[in-house]
């Protein structure tokens, strides 16, 4: 273990290891889906050392997590609004590198080239802080372009450059499971991600996730395997294609120019290659919405037990959500508060608590016996998701609510009997 190589600590017996040298061209792609949800450790990524699927698995993750599920909802929401002072330690990825060193994959013979897709993007502006999620694709060993999306870090960049101003990050690659989650988590402006990860990991590992200063002064976990010190300028060109989570190739627009500055890293990085609509992709992008989802619901006053979003809607678009049915207006609450929680979400089926919604056959049984298309139904219009090919102009889209739950004293005809 290479001095703090943070991802070196995750590895244990549930990993496929491979020695043989692997290309980081479209090859990596093919060995990720072959092994399904089983994470795996590459000794030899074109001489690098590198994981894939290292979070491909729902059930590793709340074991990492040291949570059931019930848990995790309960102390992912209560982390949403928790403030505290970040802890500072010197930082441990104290080596310097090359971009060319940097093992970037590329996935699909489709995209346009090598794309970093697991870098955490930090950034400080005003004193405000943000942590994102950014693809960024790689046109050479000096740069490249990052597509910015709607959310904090595209307005932090909107006003450094109406000031003259080029905007300065940190890109973490191989960090702790909660820096990630929180990462790509939305929470209003004003507040700051990091914090999210240091209450979720307090209340994970029982100690304080430590944090250091980038190159840049950014603040980043002490142990990321990777930090990559760039700058977002004025100029910006044509994205893409790029086949992101639904399996379909992202819109190509115009996008704010990268140019790196310096790599920092651990003695002996590993880095994380996270292959675009897997499963990991599903987790990492679905997961940290379910609790925001379930937060607003229970807002409503509404007796939520679970919420899922499926990966038939690339854990993104679709979702279920499982509530104790006490009132007629329950239904309606859920589905606003659901599309609040999420506002990429498309659909959201509404199931009472005997249904599992981990199975999609027992949520398509509810469809099939409790639900009613005119009249168990809410359709509106808005703005839905970009990664959503069938939204119009603005990404403005129709999403729907589907009422799946038995009517209050409906009687014996909706319970199925002993099996």
């Amino acid at each position: 273990m290479g001095g703090g190589d943070l991802l070196e600590s995750y590895l244990n017996d549930e990993f496929v290891k491979m020695n043989g040298r692997v290309s980081k061209k479209l090859e990596i792609t093919e060995i990720a889906k072959k092994h399904g949800n089983r994470p795996i450790l590459l000794e030899n990524l074109d001489g690098k050392r590198g994981v894939l699927n290292l979070w491909a698995d729902r059930g590793r993750i709340y074991r990492e997590l040291n949570m059931s599920r019930d848990q995790f909802l309960s102390n992912y929401q209560v982390s949403l609004s928790e403030n505290t002072t970040l802890k500072e330690r010197e930082k441990l990825f104290n080596y310097k590198t090359e971009m060319g060193d940097v093992p970037v994959c590329w996935f699909y013979p489709g995209d346009a080239g090598p794309y970093i897709t697991s870098g955490i993007f930090v950034a400080d502006r005003d004193g405000k802080r943000n942590l994102s999620i950014h693809r960024v694709f790689i046109e050479s060993e000096q740069g490249g372009y990052v597509r910015l999306v709607p959310r904090d870090l595209l307005k932090m960049y909107t006003d450094s450059i109406s000031h003259g101003e080029e905007l300065k990050v940190s890109i973490v690659i191989g960090s702790p499971l909660e820096y990630l989650l929180a990462a790509a988590t939305s929470v209003p402006f004003e507040h700051d991600e990091s914090m999210i990860a240091a209450a979720l990991y307090r209340k994970s590992k029982g100690k304080e996730m430590t944090f250091s200063r980038s190159k840049f002064g950014l603040m980043v976990p002490s142990d990321s395997d990777y930090v990559i010190n760039a700058v977002l300028t004025g100029k910006t060109k044509e994205e893409g294609p790029f086949k992101d989570v639904t399996g379909t190739y992202d819109i190509q627009a115009d996008q704010p120019q990268i140019l790196f500055d310096s790599v920092e890293s651990t003695r002996d990085p590993i880095y994380h290659s996270l292959v675009p609509a897997t499963m990991e992709h599903f987790n990492l992008m679905g997961l940290p919405r379910e609790p925001t989802i379930f937060k607003e619901i229970k807002k409503e006053g509404v007796d939520v037990k679970d919420v899922r979003l499926s990966e038939g809607g690339a854990s993104w678009l679709h979702a279920i959500a499982k509530i104790r049915k006490l009132s007629v207006e329950d239904f309606e609450k859920t589905v606003e508060a659901s599309f609040r929680g999420h506002r990429s979400l498309k659909r959201v089926i509404v199931v009472d608590e005997d249904i599992d919604i981990y199975d999609d056959r027992d949520v398509e049984w509810a469809l099939a016996t409790r639900f009613q298309a005119d009249k168990g139904i809410v359709i509106k219009r808005e703005r839905g998701s970009s990664l959503d090919p069938s939204s119009g102009a603005g990404n403005i889209t129709a999403k729907m609510g589907m009422d799946a739950t038995m009517p209050i004293g409906g009687g014996r005809k909706f319970v199925r009997g002993p099996s």
